[in-house]
């Protein structure tokens, strides 16, 4: 099996690029993308439990892996929440897979938003990882519009190795992503 053309192109084109860039001494010291994990709540699963195993079937397809359902920690009687109750899903990718998604979500999905102007550089949680929001599962070609009952969003965070905000945004911009101008 061929290898993913981002997973190529980070060996050959990105650790050179940011190694050179941030003076690291080692390319074990380049940050790396660890893993993509794919989270998605859905509130009116409280009333209705097969709304989370919609939103299991429509991430897995879009991750090409197994999602699973996430349980409520905690009970809060305002939302008719309690605890143990599926009230979303979510996904990890790893390896080979996650550059995968990574590919697609940049070349396919990403320009398949309405008045897409690129994606917000202000999701980073200073420690190096990144959280981005989709706001409809449709832009991803896995998901047949005919088969969706209810349009939902989710969130997408990478997890890299990177110690600062700017070692990760980095990062993140050499594999392509698409960040808003800062000059405008």
């Amino acid at each position: 099996m061929a290898k993913p053309r981002v997973k190529e192109r980070y060996k050959a084109e990105i650790v050179p690029a940011l190694k050179e860039k941030f003076q690291y001494k080692s390319v074990m010291q380049v940050p790396k993308l660890t893993k993509i994990v794919i989270n998605k709540g859905i509130g009116a699963a409280v009333a209705d439990k097969k709304l989370v195993d919609h939103g299991v079937e429509e991430l897995s397809l879009i991750a090409g892996q197994k999602a699973v359902a996430t349980i409520a920690k905690n009970s809060v009687s305002n939302f008719k929440l309690r605890e143990g109750m599926p009230i979303g899903a979510k996904v990890t990718l790893r390896g080979d897979k996650m550059y995968e998604f990574l590919d697609r979500l940049m070349t396919v999905a990403l320009p398949r938003v309405r008045d897409f102007k690129g994606i917000n550089d202000k999701g980073f949680d200073g420690r190096g990882n990144y959280t981005l929001g989709v706001t409809e599962q449709i832009i991803f070609p896995e998901i047949s519009i005919e088969k969706v009952n209810k349009i939902s969003g989710m969130d997408i965070t990478f997890v890299t190795t990177a110690r600062t905000d700017e070692e990760s945004y980095a990062l993140l911009k050499a594999f392509g992503m698409p960040f808003v101008n800062k000059n405008n």
